[in-house]
Protein backbone atom coordinates (compact mmCIF):
# COMPACT_ATOMS: atom_id res chain seq x y z
CA UNK A 1 0.00 0.00 0.00
CA UNK A 2 1.70 3.54 -1.11
CA UNK A 3 1.70 6.21 1.81
CA UNK A 4 1.30 9.46 0.54
CA UNK A 5 3.01 12.64 3.06
CA UNK A 6 1.86 15.92 3.25
CA UNK A 7 4.03 18.84 2.12
CA UNK A 8 5.98 19.69 4.88
CA UNK A 9 6.60 16.21 6.19
CA UNK A 10 8.42 15.52 2.91
CA UNK A 11 10.29 18.54 3.10
CA UNK A 12 11.21 17.95 6.58
CA UNK A 13 12.83 14.55 5.73
CA UNK A 14 14.61 15.15 2.35
CA UNK A 15 16.16 18.55 4.26
CA UNK A 16 17.03 16.31 7.51
CA UNK A 17 19.14 13.61 4.82
CA UNK A 18 20.57 16.64 3.01
CA UNK A 19 21.92 18.37 6.01
CA UNK A 20 23.28 14.78 7.51
CA UNK A 21 25.21 14.40 3.68
CA UNK A 22 26.23 18.31 3.71
CA UNK A 23 27.81 17.46 7.77
CA UNK A 24 29.68 14.79 6.13
CA UNK A 25 31.12 16.66 3.40
CA UNK A 26 31.88 19.35 6.07
CA UNK A 27 33.62 16.49 7.62
CA UNK A 28 35.94 15.36 5.29
CA UNK A 29 38.03 18.49 4.33
CA UNK A 30 41.08 18.32 5.62
CA UNK A 31 41.54 21.08 8.15
CA UNK A 32 44.57 22.93 6.35
CA UNK A 33 42.31 23.15 3.05
CA UNK A 34 39.83 25.95 4.06
CA UNK A 35 41.46 28.11 1.41
CA UNK A 36 41.42 26.09 -1.66
CA UNK A 37 39.48 26.95 -4.31
CA UNK A 38 39.87 26.46 -8.27
CA UNK A 39 39.94 29.86 -10.23
CA UNK A 40 40.94 33.26 -8.67
CA UNK A 41 37.13 34.09 -8.87
CA UNK A 42 35.52 31.25 -7.43
CA UNK A 43 34.57 30.98 -3.51
CA UNK A 44 36.92 29.62 -1.07
CA UNK A 45 36.04 26.59 0.90
CA UNK A 46 35.31 28.57 3.81
CA UNK A 47 33.25 30.45 1.71
CA UNK A 48 30.84 28.14 0.22
CA UNK A 49 30.45 26.22 4.09
CA UNK A 50 29.55 29.58 5.29
CA UNK A 51 27.22 30.20 2.22
CA UNK A 52 25.44 26.14 3.64
CA UNK A 53 24.78 27.96 7.07
CA UNK A 54 23.29 30.98 5.70
CA UNK A 55 21.17 29.02 3.25
CA UNK A 56 19.57 27.40 6.44
CA UNK A 57 19.47 30.93 8.27
CA UNK A 58 16.93 32.18 5.57
CA UNK A 59 14.64 28.76 5.58
CA UNK A 60 14.15 29.87 9.62
CA UNK A 61 13.99 33.36 8.47
CA UNK A 62 11.09 32.60 5.77
CA UNK A 63 8.75 30.48 8.10
CA UNK A 64 8.81 33.56 10.53
CA UNK A 65 7.39 36.04 7.93
CA UNK A 66 10.90 37.52 7.29
CA UNK A 67 10.93 37.73 3.62
CA UNK A 68 12.86 40.45 2.38
CA UNK A 69 16.48 38.66 1.44
CA UNK A 70 17.60 42.01 0.76
CA UNK A 71 18.38 42.47 4.17
CA UNK A 72 19.22 38.92 5.71
CA UNK A 73 21.50 39.40 8.87
CA UNK A 74 25.06 38.21 8.59
CA UNK A 75 25.04 36.23 11.37
CA UNK A 76 28.54 36.15 13.17
CA UNK A 77 32.15 36.23 11.36
CA UNK A 78 33.24 33.50 9.04
CA UNK A 79 34.74 31.41 11.49
CA UNK A 80 38.43 29.84 11.11
CA UNK A 81 38.08 26.50 11.24
CA UNK A 82 35.57 23.94 9.75
CA UNK A 83 34.62 22.84 13.29
CA UNK A 84 33.22 25.72 13.82
CA UNK A 85 31.53 25.82 10.76
CA UNK A 86 29.89 23.19 11.25
CA UNK A 87 28.65 23.99 14.61
CA UNK A 88 27.38 26.65 13.71
CA UNK A 89 25.74 25.11 10.60
CA UNK A 90 24.16 22.63 13.00
CA UNK A 91 22.68 24.96 15.81
CA UNK A 92 21.08 26.69 12.91
CA UNK A 93 19.80 23.74 11.24
CA UNK A 94 18.20 22.63 14.75
CA UNK A 95 16.96 25.89 15.17
CA UNK A 96 15.16 26.40 11.75
CA UNK A 97 14.14 22.44 11.61
CA UNK A 98 12.32 23.44 14.82
CA UNK A 99 10.56 26.39 13.36
CA UNK A 100 9.31 24.06 10.22
CA UNK A 101 8.13 21.88 12.14
CA UNK A 102 6.35 24.05 14.49
CA UNK A 103 4.11 24.83 11.19
CA UNK A 104 0.53 23.52 10.33
CA UNK A 105 0.56 22.00 7.10
CA UNK A 106 -1.50 25.21 6.10
CA UNK A 107 1.01 27.56 7.82
CA UNK A 108 3.68 25.40 5.33
CA UNK A 109 1.85 25.82 2.02
CA UNK A 110 1.11 29.54 2.55
CA UNK A 111 1.27 32.14 -0.36
CA UNK A 112 3.94 34.92 0.61
CA UNK A 113 5.37 38.04 -0.27
CA UNK A 114 9.47 37.10 -1.38
CA UNK A 115 11.30 40.27 -2.06
CA UNK A 116 15.14 40.34 -3.35
CA UNK A 117 17.22 42.57 -5.50
CA UNK A 118 16.21 41.61 -8.43
CA UNK A 119 11.97 42.57 -7.37
CA UNK A 120 9.37 41.01 -5.22
CA UNK A 121 6.47 38.80 -5.78
CA UNK A 122 4.27 36.26 -4.54
CA UNK A 123 5.40 33.06 -4.22
CA UNK A 124 4.22 29.58 -2.34
CA UNK A 125 6.00 29.16 0.75
CA UNK A 126 7.04 25.40 -0.20
CA UNK A 127 8.96 26.83 -3.56
CA UNK A 128 10.77 29.42 -1.66
CA UNK A 129 11.68 26.53 1.10
CA UNK A 130 12.89 23.65 -1.48
CA UNK A 131 14.78 26.71 -3.66
CA UNK A 132 16.47 27.53 -0.49
CA UNK A 133 17.47 23.94 0.36
CA UNK A 134 18.23 23.53 -3.58
CA UNK A 135 20.92 26.23 -3.72
CA UNK A 136 22.54 24.53 -0.38
CA UNK A 137 22.80 21.47 -2.42
CA UNK A 138 24.12 23.11 -5.43
CA UNK A 139 26.36 24.61 -3.01
CA UNK A 140 27.31 21.09 -1.32
CA UNK A 141 28.46 19.66 -4.80
CA UNK A 142 31.01 22.36 -5.53
CA UNK A 143 32.43 21.56 -2.14
CA UNK A 144 32.15 18.24 -3.31
CA UNK A 145 35.19 18.84 -5.95
CA UNK A 146 36.96 21.31 -3.72
CA UNK A 147 37.37 18.76 -1.68
CA UNK A 148 38.95 16.32 -3.90
CA UNK A 149 41.24 19.27 -5.26
CA UNK A 150 42.08 19.51 -1.59
CA UNK A 151 43.10 15.91 -1.45
CA UNK A 152 40.09 14.90 0.89
CA UNK A 153 38.02 12.20 0.48
CA UNK A 154 34.19 12.41 -0.88
CA UNK A 155 32.23 10.51 0.59
CA UNK A 156 28.90 8.14 -0.67
CA UNK A 157 26.01 11.39 -1.47
CA UNK A 158 23.11 9.80 -3.42
CA UNK A 159 24.91 7.11 -4.69
CA UNK A 160 28.84 5.65 -4.10
CA UNK A 161 31.80 7.84 -4.46
CA UNK A 162 35.61 6.86 -5.49
CA UNK A 163 36.11 6.95 -1.92
CA UNK A 164 32.88 5.29 -0.02
CA UNK A 165 30.78 2.82 -1.10
CA UNK A 166 26.91 3.71 -1.13
CA UNK A 167 25.26 4.73 2.09
CA UNK A 168 22.02 3.29 3.48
Amino acid sequence: MLSFMKARETFLQVWEKEFQTTCRVFKAFPVDQLDVKPHERSRSVRDLAWQCVGDERVIGMVVEGKNDLRNVPKGPPLPETMAEILTEYENVHRDSYAKVSRLSEEEFDRTITFITFGGSGQLEQPEVLWGNLMDQVHHRGQLTVYLRQAGGKVPSIYGPSSDEAMRR
